[in-house]
């Protein structure tokens, strides 16, 4: 390992102390990596700018950066248990090529401020890629709303056959859930889009920085201001943005259970793509749900992610050395969550319904509640349109179809009248 800035003279460094302070930061650094060299490269620059670099150092400094970045992209450079951490990395390769110069750059820099910037960068990306995958969803949804509108899908409530539905209902309501997925993907960047770097360790440095041209370089919407509440956002941050994802992976969790239950034989109303299944290793007749049931299982991961940095948070102000603990937990919350919201738009495009099972699958007590409501319209008093409806639930088919069922459903948003436009509006607002 590198020489640690911290070590103190005539002090040794117990390698199983040090092992268990460092923890995973060279493998989850590697996340974060490309990051932190980013945000190196601005705080360089900011440096410049109040004299601390001189230009020719910065010129020396930012393209040693891009190559560092370069060798890390094609494997020509490894961050490995050589090294501390990524920050630690990425000095000691600049010290290495650049000698002084090298040595200037964490000048008003604590390794707190470094992790604080290329976590909330990575962060930013991640929620990018949700907003996106969640339009994706939603738009795909709606697009087979409108197509699939009056095929007729039976309607559940508490796992019983309970009214005509239609695949239509089906998609809108995936439609509007993935449109608010985006929505609060989106509204969650836009808190977090505040710029941690020069903050130092929570209580700022004796020396002009310039945050204001870091937070124009980095790309983020505003300052973060306050030192102290820099360190206070972080994990509140994080968790935010575990729970943005974890309304999407909850929506996915649901729709796969629909899934799981509509390939299922019993019911036989869905054909997944081949490729979303896998083959039994014992049971030659059979071809299994696996993604489905993976897809299924995702929200675990987020949650626990979630969890995990919620009992972090138990601390008073200022900068802890606990809070290393929240980068696993984004790590394996969004690369779980994410990989699973991925392979979901394919999904949603390519599976199949069997209109003849879902057909099928309507009776006769599934009329009942048209009765009662026609009856109502009528003038007679609900409560006694019910029973009587009850009274004669296996009539309640005569005469009717699930086409018609679905056509008389005129409330706003039913079979009828799904109002996919303004879904669709909503959907291109954002």
């Amino acid at each position: 390992m590198t020489a640690l800035l911290w070590q103190k003279p005539g002090v040794a460094v117990d390698a199983q102390i040090q092992a268990f302070l460092a923890g995973d930061d060279v493998i989850l650094d590697r996340e974060f990596f490309l990051h932190d060299i980013a945000a190196s490269r601005a705080h360089a620059q900011g440096l410049e700018r109040i004299g601390i670099l001189s230009a020719a150092e910065l010129q020396t400094l930012e393209a040693e950066l891009d190559a560092l970045a370069e060798d890390f992209r094609n494997g020509a450079f490894v961050l490995d248990a050589r090294y501390e951490d990524g920050h630690s990395a990425i000095e000691a390769r600049l010290v290495e090529r650049l000698g002084d110069a090298g040595k200037k750059i964490h000048t008003g820099r604590s390794r707190n401020d470094q992790v604080l910037v290329a976590t909330r960068l990575w962060l930013k990306e991640k929620l990018a890629r949700l907003a996106a995958l969640s339009r994706e969803c939603a738009g795909l949804a709606l697009e087979r709303a409108a197509a699939e509108r009056e095929l007729p899908l039976p309607g559940y409530t508490h796992l019983q056959r309970a009214v005509v539905s239609s695949a239509g209902m089906w998609w809108a309501g995936w439609a509007e859930a993935f449109i608010d997925d985006a929505r609060r993907a989106l509204d969650t960047l836009a808190l977090i889009d505040a710029n941690p770097l020069g903050s130092a360790a929570g209580y700022g440095v004796n020396l002009p920085l310039d945050r204001a041209h870091t937070t124009q370089a980095l790309g983020f919407a505003r300052l973060q201001v306050g030192p102290v509440y820099a360190q206070l956002s972080r994990g509140k941050f994080e968790l935010a943005a575990l729970e943005a994802l974890g309304s999407a992976t909850l929506d996915l969790r649901r729709l796969a259970w629909d899934l799981s239950l509509f390939t299922s034989a019993e019911y036989g109303f869905v054909a997944l793509p081949a490729q979303y299944t896998t083959g039994s290793s014992i049971m030659p007749n059979k071809r299994n749900p696996d993604v489905v049931e993976l897809m299924r299982a995702t929200h675990a991961s987020v949650a626990a992610a979630r969890t995990e940095i919620e009992q972090l948070l138990s601390l008073p102000s200022g900068y802890h050395r606990d809070l290393q603990a929240s980068k696993g937990a984004i790590v394996h919350g969004f690369g779980r969550g994410l990989a699973a919201l991925e392979l979901l738009p394919a999904l949603l495009g390519n599976l199949e319904w069997r209109p003849e099972r879902m057909r099928a699958a309507v009776d006769a007590g599934m009329y009942a509640t048209d009765v009662a409501v026609e009856q109502a319209a009528a003038g007679v008093p609900f409560r006694d349109a019910y029973r009587a409806a009850a009274e004669s639930v296996d009539r309640a088919g005569d005469g009717r179809t699930p086409e018609g069922s679905l056509r008389a459903r005129v409330s706003p948003g039913a079979a009828a009248d799904l109002r996919l436009d303004l879904l669709q509006a909503r959907l291109a607002a954002l």
